[in-house]
């Protein structure tokens, strides 16, 4: 099947990991993306792309409120040493269910200077990003307008654009980075319940964790079914299952950044 070409309802199921995990206790379940008023080939699609610029300022390295046109708050961390001429890799940081921007921009922060990462964290529209709650929409408009935003106010190098999120974060960061595999090249998921891409598109390379004790997504219901219906497909999947419940150790935190750094 091509990069680009979208899925069927029936290919969905047959082809991915949550035919398997089904309707489970644990939130690990099937979501069909409904295109509206829109083709199939445009649901959850972003259309921000990198661009080059002769005019931007040298930006002020650390924590921010990014106003990016969207009416809900979006935080930007801009790593120590970062100019004005030099592109950095940029994280998209996606938030649990019910929590903050803070909540998903954190783990991530920890080694921001480090690894040299430009952060950027939205706020879901609702308590949780759309297609949890049945449909791609305004989650995808804000985050293209927030990339877009970004995009032109800083240098960001194009090989190195990742989508990563934590809980209900890390699987819509899992179905939406698969389904712009052509804007991102990294995807990190640590801890994701869902995986509904709406296409295959490109084949960045995917980091995913997994704490085996945790209680609110439970791994075999999730990663352990996820990580191999990926790499039929075709993904270079790392996968890090650790002793732990439903969290981000500093450790895993660490690997995922150095990942989306290289």
């Amino acid at each position: 099947m091509p990069d680009d070409a979208p899925h069927t309802r029936r290919d969905f199921v047959r082809r991915s990991a949550l035919a398997a995990a089904a309707f489970g206790a644990f939130g690990c379940r099937p979501i069909e993306s409904q295109p509206g008023a829109r083709g199939a080939d445009e649901v959850g699609r972003l259309r921000a792309r990198p661009v080059a610029s002769a005019t931007r300022r040298a930006p002020s390295p650390g924590l921010t409120t990014l106003d990016a046109g969207v009416p809900q708050e979006v935080l930007l961390y801009v790593p120590n040493g970062a100019t004005a001429e030099r592109p950095l890799p940029l994280a998209v940081a996606l938030h649990g269910a019910g929590q903050h921007p803070r909540t998903g921009i954190a783990p991530l922060m920890a080694h921001a200077d480090a690894a040299g990462l430009l952060l950027v964290a939205p706020q879901s529209v609702d308590a949780t990003w759309d297609f949890v709650r049945g449909t791609y929409g305004p989650d995808v408009a804000n985050l293209d307008r927030v990339l877009a935003r970004v995009f032109r106010d800083f240098a960001v190098d194009p090989a190195r654009v990742a989508l990563t999120g934590f809980s209900d974060g890390a699987s819509y960061a899992l179905s939406l980075g698969v389904s712009n595999g052509d804007l991102f090249t990294r995807v990190v998921a640590f801890s994701p319940g869902i995986l509904a891409p709406v296409a295959y598109r490109g084949r960045p390379p995917i980091f995913i964790s997994h704490g085996t004790r945790d209680r609110i997504l439970d791994i075999d219901r999730c990663s352990r079914r996820f990580v191999p219906s990926l790499r039929a497909e075709g993904y270079t999947v790392t996968y890090r299952e650790f002793d732990g419940p439903h969290t981000v150790p500093p450790d895993v935190a660490a690997e995922a950044a150095d990942f989306v750094r290289r």
